[in-house]
């Protein structure tokens, strides 16, 4: 099982093993969703391959931490040494990285509603769709955001 984002498409898909659908629902995005995340409070929703990292009750309620930023986002944006290495030590780990860096983290499935793009890079559903899905993903489930 795993969920695909298709950020052009404003949709959020989980599914199964075999790539059939178990559930859909519109999404909205950060407040400037065009390409992929580079730093914090650039208002951009991260694109690659993730996975739940966190589960908790948030401020807009169920909320799914995804495990940016990754080993690409860390080249792309060019983060030094240490900060690539602690990342990749943790992903390994299937721990949440570091999200205190200039990169920004944070980045949640969450409610607050899907009618317009208005998050600071989360991907953000309408409530009932984001208890729906918290109910259904395990952590460790991988999160996939394409453009």
């Amino acid at each position: 099982m795993y969920i695909l984002i298709e950020k052009k498409k404003r949709l959020l898909t989980l599914l199964d093993e075999r790539e059939q659908p178990l559930f859909s629902c519109p999404i909205a995005l950060g407040f400037s969703p065009e390409g992929p995340k580079k730093k914090e409070g650039d208002g951009k929703t991260p694109e690659g391959n993730y996975f739940i990292c966190l589960k908790k009750m948030g401020k807009f309620g169920p909320s799914l931490g995804i495990s940016y930023p990754n080993e690409q986002d860390a080249i792309l944006s060019h983060a030094d040494e240490q900060l690539l290495s602690c990342i990749r030590e943790r992903l390994a780990k299937m721990e949440r990285p570091p999200w205190g860096s200039f990169l920004g983290g944070e980045i949640y499935i969450h409610g607050g509603g899907a009618q317009k793009d208005w998050t600071a890079g989360c991907i953000a559903l309408h409530e009932k769709d984001a208890e729906a899905l918290y109910a259904r993903v395990p952590l460790g489930t991988i999160v996939r955001i394409i453009p």
